[in-house]
Parts: structure tokens; C-alpha cells; sequence
């Protein structure tokens, strides 16, 4: 599934030449991944595409009829799901298979919407609807401070792996760059969110900027279908340290890499540079003797 340095270059792709653009049409193929295909249909034609921005793994297209009228502004929010792409192309350009929505823009182009396992999610709503559907999120990986993400991570009981991975706590966070983090941190998955020291959740705080941003760089990490905005392949599993390298060596210590699950997840580590946390003594339990009995 795409995740924030996927979605953020795709965001990035699309904004050097879809803002200012007005929608002539919408077309749509299948739309059981759409919340109202009907008024997906009706109300974006007209409309002009102010900006594009992402909000975690969301993309949202801020939508204007031009008026002056705030009522009338819209967002169109997308996500990819497991598989799926958003591209502009010529529209004489054939379709690719998959594709199932097409904005016909007013420069002669389309943007359009392709999606295989159609695991996605797309929605137009209103300025409220925007509030409802994404005032969950939690904060922004990329703009928190550092007392920010040490309060945050400090205040919760729950794995380490499995806090990364919730959406309210960090938006756009998954599980390729939850490993990676982990690993430069060198933290282990399993560890509990609260155990963490000062030193620890600093070193964890620089790695998600470090890992996201170069992420970013590199345009994302291509496993399966991501594409950017202009259908090329990312180039970041390239650099992957630990994620799908189970049984190959770690490159800071030549360890093995392992595999197990962590909150349900597939969850990648280095056992030596990520040591387990320990596991507490069992209590021992009372004989039912009297001390006196025992002296005996």
C-alpha cells in the first residue's frame, strides 16, 4: 500500500501542472470504490482545481467553481488502496487497463484514476465532509517538533511497531517505513511505546525524518504497482535496510535478518542490532507452607 513518500510524490508530480486546471467532464468505469459516484459525476465538471496536498496517505484536491462563493468549494479525496494510480495523459493517449475514472481537464489532457483490486477510496465532499473524513488524523510526521513526538509516543502502552502504524497517532506511516525507522533507530517492533528512554525516542524521531524525507527523494518504494503521477516506478527499495530482507544479512552487523508478526502485521528486524525486550520473571508462586513448615 502506498504510503506517505508515495503519496507525498505523487501530491508533488501532480501539483506542477494540475492547479489553475479546470475539469470539462468526469467519465466513470466501475464505481463501487467511490462514496457517491453520482455526485462525484455531477459536481466536479466546472470545477477548477486549486490546489493538490496530501494528508497522511490521503490526496485531496481542493475544488472551486470560481464564483467567490466559499460554499461552493469541494474536495476530492482519494485513496490509492493497495493498487492504485493516479496519472495525467494525453486523452487521445489509450487507456490502460484498470482505469476507472477520467477527469478531461480544459490544456486537452486527463487525469485519471487506475486501480486493479479497486481497494481504493474516493469521495467529493464538502468543506464539513473534509473535517469528518480526515479530522482523525493524527500529526504530521514531517512537521512535528520533538517534544511533540516524544509526548506522543510516551503517553501510550502499546508496541512500538503497532503505535507507528496507527493513523491517529502519526498520519501516512505504514509498514515499509515503520521497519526501516525501526531499524536505524535500533529499536525492537515488540517494544512497548512507554519503555522507551529520552535517547531512544530521539534516535527514533531523527530516523522517521531521515527515512521519510529520503524516501521522498527517491520518489517511493516500488514493491508492487506504485507509480507516480507520471506512471514511472520508484526507486527507494533500493535502499530498504530491513523490510522483505528476512534471511538475508544485516548490512550493520551481518546478523539475519528475521521475520514475525507484530499487532497483526508482517514485521521485519535485525535480532542483534534490535534487541527483544526482555521478558519479566515470573512470580513465583506460594507453596501454601508456613515459614515454619519450610524451616523443617
Amino acid at each position: 500500500m502506498p504510503e506517505l513518500p508515495e503519496v507525498e510524490t505523487v501530491v508533488r508530480g501532480l501539483r506542477e501542472t494540475l492547479p489553475g486546471r479546470r475539469i470539462l467532464a468526469t467519465r466513470l468505469g466501475k464505481t463501487d470504490f467511490i462514496d457517491d459516484p453520482a455526485a462525484l459525476e455531477m459536481h466536479t465538471p466546472g470545477k477548477r482545481i486549486d490546489a493538490v496536498r496530501r494528508m497522511g496517505k490521503f490526496l485531496v484536491f481542493d475544488l472551486h467553481a470560481g464564483t467567490g462563493n466559499s460554499s461552493a468549494q469541494h474536495h476530492l479525496i482519494v485513496h490509492l488502496g493497495m493498487t492504485g494510480q493516479l496519472i495525467t495523459s494525453p486523452r487521445e493517449a489509450p487507456a490502460a487497463a484498470h482505469t476507472h475514472v477520467y477527469f478531461e481537464l480544459d490544456d486537452g489532457r486527463d487525469l485519471r484514476y487506475i486501480d486493479p483490486r479497486r481497494f481504493g477510496r474516493m469521495a467529493l465532499v464538502s468543506a464539513d465532509g473534509h473535517r469528518e473524513m480526515l479530522g482523525h488524523l493524527g500529526a504530521e510526521p514531517l512537521e512535528v517538533s520533538e517534544d511533540e513526538f516524544r509526548a506522543k509516543i510516551g503517553e501510550h502502552k502499546s508496541r512500538i511497531k503497532a503505535l507507528l502504524l496507527d493513523q491517529s497517532v502519526l498520519r501516512g506511516m505504514g509498514n515499509i517505513y515503520s521497519d526501516e525507522c525501526l531499524w536505524w533507530a535500533r529499536i525492537h517492533p515488540a517494544r512497548l511505546a512507554a519503555s522507551l528512554d529520552r535517547q531512544a525516542v530521539r534516535r527514533l524521531y531523527k530516523a522517521v525524518r531521515k527515512v521519510l524525507n529520503e524516501a521522498i527523494a527517491k520518489r517511493g518504494s516500488s514493491i508492487s504497482n506504485y507509480r507516480d503521477s507520471n506512471g514511472n516506478p520508484g526507486e527507494f527499495q533500493a535502499c530498504h535496510r530491513v523490510y522483505q530482507r528476512d534471511t538475508k544479512k544485516c548490512f550493520r552487523c551481518g546478523t539475519l535478518i528475521r521475520h514475525t508478526m507484530v499487532a497483526g502485521r508482517s514485521t521485519h528486524f535485525c535480532p542483534q542490532c534490535q534487541p527483544a525486550p526482555r521478558k519479566r520473571a515470573a512470580k513465583r508462586r506460594p507453596t501454601g507452607k508456613s515459614k515454619s513448615a519450610r524451616r523443617r
